[in-house]
């Protein structure tokens, strides 16, 4: 038996995935699909009630408009909610109403970090702990003539970009959305519209690669950072050092990067959880062999290696931290990855929903009025308080 797997990772080892077929007879067709293009993907075939995949992504984004839409299979006959719960620090992203829409795939936290060899270079060894010390330092990189442009933001119109805008708000010490979905960034002296604000400047002033309004996340992260062209990046995906950074093929600052406390208005800020989940489309042709690869795929062994317990050779680029607690406890216990410790307790006690309420229904549509008009304000298209007034005016349509 073949199923066709669609993931926003790249794909397992070519050995790693051959050990699954040898135990299961199941052969894996696995697509490598970019996270914004894989989403309209699900979506058409989703519309159309075509055949897409057996296995593909349920992003915490996605789950509460998919519990209204249907296009996933619920997963509480083939996953016990009450072990479920226990085991996976995030699970509640991927639950709508009792039903479990998805499992977790990885815990993702939107972290920051910096490369202390650049910090150091510029005379700064200690790592700043307020938004205002952080700035202040990234211009010392920039004055010093470290680093021309020190602070990657992805400023392409996808997702990437609209994830910064949550985190660096949660920064300012607010959320994008009130638990009943109402707006919370459209007054000018809002921590949100503050956010949004210090971007588009930071963008124009020369702080952010001038490159990088058309860079998604994962390019500016394998682009700027891993490349030593930036410093550092406020909000970052946790994981990113052990599969990106310090991996010697792909990356010129092996050693050089390290997690700081996210630097908060005046001491750290809340890290915003936003993790993926792997799901079974209602379309899919082979259920119960998609079962068997979402099992396998959260094995916790399997989970702490393509985290990087066992170095390069098993990891899988980009991938966050492993979904469950045992996978986390053996990527700490390999020593491997640095942080993985300060990353296991952020996710298990210090991570925070972007959405006190869980993700709209109708979010991928604030999600793109969000990305688009950002977008825009940093090209010089529109104005922050022209960009702002659009996404209120979205949340307003959308019934928010």
């Amino acid at each position: 038996m073949t199923i066709n797997v669609a993931l926003a990772y790249p794909p397992p080892p070519k050995a790693t995935l051959a050990a699954f077929t040898k135990s299961t007879g199941i052969r894996v067709n696995y697509s490598y699909i970019q996270w914004d293009s894989l989403q309209t993907k699900i979506a058409a075939a989703a519309e159309a009630h075509t055949y897409f995949a057996d296995v593909t992504d349920v992003d915490w984004s996605k789950v509460g408009e998919y519990y209204e839409t249907k296009w996933f299979l619920p997963l509480n006959k083939y996953f016990n909610l009450a072990s479920v719960r226990a085991n996976y620090p995030q699970v509640d992203s991927f639950i709508r109403n009792g039903k479990l829409i998805g499992m977790p795939a990885d815990i993702s936290l939107m972290v920051t970090d910096v490369n202390v060899k650049d910090f150091a270079k510029a005379g700064i060894t200690k790592m700043p702990t307020t938004f205002s010390q952080y700035v202040a330092d990234l211009k010392t990189l920039q004055a010093k003539g470290v680093a021309a442009h020190p602070l990657d933001i992805p400023f392409a119109a996808a997702e990437g970009l609209s994830t910064y805008w949550y985190e660096l708000t949660a920064a300012f010490g607010g959320r994008v959305l009130s638990p009943s979905y109402k707006p919370e960034f459209t007054s000018p002296s809002s921590p949100g519209y503050k956010a949004m604000a210090w971007m588009v400047a930071a963008y124009k002033e020369g702080l952010v690669p001038k490159a990088n309004l058309g860079l998604i996340d994962y390019q500016g992260f394998t682009q700027d950072m891993a490349t030593n062209k930036t410093a550092s990046v406020f909000s970052d995906y946790s994981g990113d050092i052990g599969t990106i950074y310090d991996v010697p093929s792909s990356s010129k600052v092996v050693g050089q990067v390290q997690y700081i406390p996210t630097p908060g208005l005046s001491g750290p800020a809340p890290n915003l959880a936003n993790p993926d989940g792997i799901g079974i489309p209602v379309e899919a042709k082979n259920v119960k062999a998609a079962v068997e690869f979402i099992k396998w795929f959260d094995e916790p062994a399997n989970q702490a290696d393509f985290a990087g317990a066992h170095g390069g050779a098993k990891a899988v680029e980009g991938f966050p931290l492993p979904a469950n607690k045992q996978g986390l406890a053996l990527l700490v216990a390999s020593h491997k990855v640095p942080g993985a410790a300060a990353l296991a307790s952020l996710a298990e006690h210090h991570s925070r929903a972007v959405f006190p309420g869980g993700a709209p229904p109708w979010y991928p549509a604030f999600s793109h009025a969000v990305y688009t008009n950002l977008h825009s304000a940093a090209a010089g298209q529109e104005s922050v308080a022209s960009a702002i007034k659009a996404i209120a005016a979205q949340v307003a349509s959308l019934g928010g």
